[in-house]
């Protein structure tokens, strides 16, 4: 990785060093190569935070749709014609489209993903996590992930939607079955075909109870998803079924991933963690910092719809382009020292939720779970501590975080 005698080496993408740590290598393309072809990945990769965020809010040059169709036609011919049922759900929705498409359902998600709605979930989410950190204290450790930030978004999501919160332990295979393939950057058939069997049990799931929620309505995201109108019109079948699996996906993976890097973050930076302490008012300044320090999602794809020439090379017409969000968070030209943790910082324009129209519907939902559940984690547990340095992360990406967080809280 990076340069040696100012010779361009190519960076390892699916190293464990990378997993862990992405932001050397992250420095290396801003420094040397920023906008730099991926033969790893199949695709450009922008790492300046000026290119990313001009991408994202260009849907005419950088397009949503047809983004999973380039991934999968790596695929064998055999295998590609048996995941065409996965391949169409990646043609509907929310994220999978561009304007007037997306002009249309964002609308009527905006109808039914109602700031009340929102707002509604913080006794509940308080509650929760006051539950769970009273049941560490009992064990005097816990795993962050498994025993904490897997447990908040999982139940709230849940809970808004309107599924049996039991279930949470399913949904959470169907997320990672699907997650494990899409989050490797390569195509490989065997997670291919897994990630097809989780996905339409999941569309399976919400078919069933959509159909239950038009003939008995009840106060939940899917009913008001199902009979959410703008201007007449309703979401199809296949939209509305690729909506409520986005929620549910995005609803618990990004959020638990969040607090997971954000309780590391504060454990490696203790006169932060001291600082918010002493002033709990400082949390949403805080919280915006550490989503900006190491946020959830490092990259988002778009598809060229013509050739663009960016800082001298050729992106051609067709080609995957990834938005490398989590280098643009820590571009020196946006960010004055960006790796320090500072949650004093002003005009933190971050895009850990992306940027333009594509901006994260649930930003607002993620922003109350994890303010609530870091102030109360770091007022309740002031001997917290990791239990050793030696750490797992998720081998994907997309979503930079620990697979566990192990501490201890004597």
């Amino acid at each position: 990785m990076g340069a040696v005698n100012d010779t361009w080496v190519e960076p390892d993408l699916g190293s464990d060093a990378f997993y862990a740590d992405p932001y050397p290598t992250y420095q290396q393309l801003r420094s040397y190569e920023p906008v730099h072809w991926s033969p790893q990945w199949g695709g450009w990769l922008l790492t300046r935070y000026a290119d990313v965020v001009s991408m994202l809010r260009d849907p005419q040059k950088f397009s949503n749709v047809g983004r999973m169709s380039s991934f999968l036609s790596q695929l064998p011919e055999q295998i590609r014609d048996e995941m065409r049922p996965f391949e169409d759900h990646f043609k509907q929705g929310l994220i999978n489209s561009d304007p007037p498409d997306h002009t249309r359902i964002r609308g009527l998600l905006n109808k039914a993903f109602t700031p009340r709605r929102v707002e509604a979930q913080a006794p509940q989410v308080e509650s929760l996590v006051n539950e769970l950190v009273d049941k560490a204290l009992c064990k005097e450790k816990m795993d962050v992930i498994g025993d904490f930030s897997f447990l908040i978004p999982t139940t709230v999501i849940a809970h808004m939607l309107g599924v049996a919160v039991e279930d949470r332990e399913r949904f959470a295979k169907w997320a990672e079955d699907i997650t494990a393939f899409v989050g490797t950057g390569r195509v490989i058939s065997e997670l291919a075909l897994g990630a097809q069997g989780s996905l339409l049990e999941l569309r399976e799931y919400f078919r069933r109870l959509i159909a239950l929620r038009r003939s008995e309505p009840q106060d939940d995201l899917v009913t008001a998803l199902a009979t959410a109108e703008d201007k007449g019109s309703l979401m199809n079948e296949a939209e509305l079924l690729s909506v409520c699996v986005t929620l549910l996906l995005a609803g618990y993976g990004t959020t638990m991933t969040f607090i997971g890097n954000a309780v590391l973050a504060l454990l490696r930076n203790p006169d932060v963690m001291l600082l918010l302490r002493n002033d709990p008012s400082l949390m949403l300044a805080a919280t915006e910092e550490l989503l900006r320090y190491d946020g959830p999602i490092h990259r988002q794809w778009r598809i060229a719809t013509d050739d663009v020439e960016l800082r001298g090379m050729k992106i051609r017409k067709g080609q995957l382009v990834a938005a490398m969000l989590g280098a643009a968070d820590r571009d020196p030209e946006q960010f004055p020292d960006p790796d320090r943790l500072d949650i004093t910082r002003r005009d933190n324009y971050h895009v850990a939720f992306g940027s333009g129209i594509h901006f994260c519907l649930g930003a607002p939902l993620a922003r109350l779970e994890s303010q609530i559940a870091l102030k109360l984690l770091i007022q309740r547990c002031p001997s917290m501590r990791l239990e050793n340095e030696s750490l797992n992360w998720r081998r994907d990406i997309t979503i930079h975080g620990l697979t566990s967080l192990p501490v201890s809280l004597v």
